[in-house]
């Protein structure tokens, strides 16, 4: 039988380094498949995105549909679209003993903790405002107006460190992927984990 994947939350201001570090973790290798949620969006797609793989893309009607047919352990309107992470693929993912990762926010996490309250919940935040402005402004993408909102924002998101499960201080990229991936590895040894992942091993030593 195969042990039951875990699901993971990561939550993080933008500029914090969380989509590098999950990035760096799928590539660095597991002991088990890893694997970042596929969300499901009412957005066009952008030029070389494809469907399935960046997005699940789907008309507004089509999501407000499954918003009443109770279909996403989260989901948020931004901007005019609405985004949503479907819980029966998650399942289908935990199921095959895949780790599965949200990129979400805050909101997004508290959702997903009412209706799966055995998620892992992590909370990447950058070592000072002045190290988070600099790396907003080195991306050399937005204007001084964007810059100044994220910033805003940020300040908002991180006000929830509180509600999550680990902290992880991004000031030295490869300690703090050290540290995402003991996280990650931990949850792995916990009893309930290997009592199903060695149940005939048990069996046998107490025959």
């Amino acid at each position: 039988m195969t042990d039951s994947g875990n699901l993971f939350v990561l939550s993080a201001p933008s500029g914090a380094g969380k989509s590098s570090l999950i990035a760096a973790l799928l590539k660095q290798g597991s002991s088990r498949p890893l694997q970042v949620s596929v969300s499901t969006t009412t957005r066009d797609a952008r030029p070389g995105e494809n469907d399935g793989e960046h997005y699940h893309f789907v008309s507004k009607q089509q999501f407000e549909q499954q918003i009443e047919d109770g279909v996403f352990y989260e989901w948020a309107e931004v901007f005019g679209n609405y985004y949503g992470t479907s819980a029966a693929a998650i399942d289908e993912q935990l199921g095959k003993g895949i780790d599965v990762f949200l990129d979400i926010d805050w909101q997004g996490a508290q959702q997903v903790r009412m209706k799966k309250p055995n998620v892992t919940t992590i909370f990447i935040t950058p070592p000072s405002k002045q190290i988070l402005e600099k790396r907003l402004r080195d991306r050399g993408q937005d204007s001084e107006e964007v810059i100044l909102d994220r910033m805003s924002k940020a300040q908002a998101e991180i006000s929830h460190y509180n509600e999550f499960d680990y902290i992880i201080v991004n000031e030295d990229f490869d300690t703090a992927l050290s540290e995402l991936t003991t996280i990650v590895e931990n949850q792995r040894l916990k009893r309930s984990q290997q009592v199903q992942k060695h149940k005939d091993l048990f069996d046998q030593l107490l025959a």
